[in-house]
């Protein structure tokens, strides 16, 4: 397994992050158990900003926080200064509940609520990515109601298929994001919201896809996007403000990846705004990382239970968790890496199918994952879990969902409490036909 950030192996041959002690961690906070690389997060944040400082024009830095989100989460984009992109209310609650500054969140959505839109208003957030005309209405009317003014950036679907997986494709033309370049309707949507006296059309916003690992399609979509710009510019006059390119910048999850540096990816993106906007007035460009901030920052830790020996076949070996903490592998085929964590300099010479302990067949973590001999109650270490893990994890079978925990300098803070029992069935209720009645004989 590779090692990120402050990973490293100790001299009792476990792994340790920011100065903790794997083994410890799982002691003192039980498994599954997410532990987040604290340092790195700061690092890969404040690479991004050093990277758009070099920039000469104005460059914004957001963190999609659909990624991973917690109060403690928040608390960290705010200290290191990026913008905060949400995509609904549990989003955004927990961002205002972090105390991060309103005038520096923007809400995403293809479907947001009257409510949501509304708790956004009040809260007099930066800006809301609108993705539909039925949004430009509800903004419209909630807006009057309010007597306020709304920042609004419009989503295009650009018309960029990047090579990712299918499902985390988000810029081609076919797609449930935004409003459709080609057809010329992102061009209805501008005059639409031009019309309205209480929307301010700042600019537009795009995301072609996520795990992207090459800078030409964000090339490619900032040429399309300029076009656009230059367009509503002489058609209707509109100064476009901000023009946000969205995220889906890729990271290593297994020896085959090969990303991209931030720095590299952020020069091809000014080089491609510096071409396009020649002798033109350039918005300000924004970007939302989110995987790119917190993916490899992330390391799971489960304990070793069961094995099973299949002669001839396969080796499995399951874990206390599975896809009910991560998802990933189920839904998108993502591909993990993992060591024995309490014997990490041990070489491998076993192949191992990693299976989670729901009642599914599908339930499979790692596929031939190469460990040494395993032991019960050996822990396994499943490495760059820091993004959609967290976010996307559920009760399904009645699982508790797993404690997040920071890690750095050698301290170790829960951010998040493991759930307990009493916390699976806190929101059940039994109506009174259902109850049992007490009976005096």
């Amino acid at each position: 397994m590779y090692l990120h950030g402050t990973s490293r192996i100790n001299h009792q041959g476990h792994l340790e992050i920011g100065g903790c002690d794997t083994v410890d961690l799982a002691k003192e906070f039980g498994t599954p158990l997410y532990v987040m690389d604290e340092q790195f997060v700061r690092d890969q944040m404040r690479a991004f900003l050093h990277a758009a400082e070099q920039c000469t024009f104005p460059f914004q830095i957001a963190y999609a926080s659909k990624a991973f989100s917690t109060l403690a989460m928040c608390r960290l984009v705010d200290e290191e200064g990026l913008l905060l992109d949400v995509v609904s209310e549990g989003e955004l609650y927990t961002a205002l509940k972090a105390d991060f500054p309103a005038d520096r969140i923007y809400f995403h959505g293809n479907n947001k609520t009257a409510a949501e839109c509304s708790l956004a208003i009040d809260a007099k957030i930066r800006a809301f990515v609108v993705d539909n005309f039925a949004e430009l209405t509800l903004l419209q009317q909630l807006a009057e109601k309010k007597d306020q003014t709304v920042s609004i950036l419009l989503r295009v679907a650009p018309g960029v298929e990047a090579h990712t997986h299918a499902y985390i494709q988000t810029g081609q033309q076919d797609s449930k994001f935004g409003f459709d370049l080609a057809s010329g309707q992102i061009m209805d949507a501008v005059k639409q919201a031009l019309q309205s006296s209480r929307l301010e059309l700042e600019g537009f916003h795009c995301h072609i896809g996520s795990q992207i690992f090459e800078v030409d399609a964000f090339q490619l979509t900032v040429k399309k996007m300029s076009q656009l710009v230059h367009q509503c510019q002489e058609q209707f006059s509109l100064q476009t403000k901000v023009l946000n390119i969205g995220g889906g910048f890729g990271i290593r999850y297994e020896k085959s990846d090969e990303p991209i540096s931030i720095e590299d990816y952020v020069k091809g993106i000014a080089s491609a705004v510096q071409k396009s906007f020649q002798g033109k007035e350039i918005p300000e460009i924004w970007i939302e990382p989110g995987r790119k901030i917190v993916g490899e920052a992330g390391t799971t830790l489960y304990t070793i239970g069961s094995t099973k020996e299949i002669p001839g076949v396969r080796n499995y070996l399951s874990v206390d968790g599975g896809m009910t903490d991560n998802l990933r592998p189920a839904l998108y085929d993502a591909k993990y890496e993992a060591m024995v964590a309490n014997r990490a300099n041990e070489k491998p010479n076993q192949i191992y199918t990693i299976a989670g302990h729901c009642c599914e067949s599908g339930d499979i973590l790692i596929w031939d994952c190469p460990l040494p001999a395993v032991k019960i109650g050996d822990l396994l270490a499943v490495s760059c879990t820091g993004a959609y893990t967290y976010s996307m994890s559920s009760n399904y079978n009645r699982f508790r969902r797993p404690a997040v925990v920071f890690v750095r300098d050698g301290q170790a803070d829960l951010v998040v409490e493991r759930e307990s029992l009493d916390d699976l069935i806190a929101k059940d209720r039994i109506p009174a036909r259902l109850k049992k009645s007490t009976s005096i004989y």
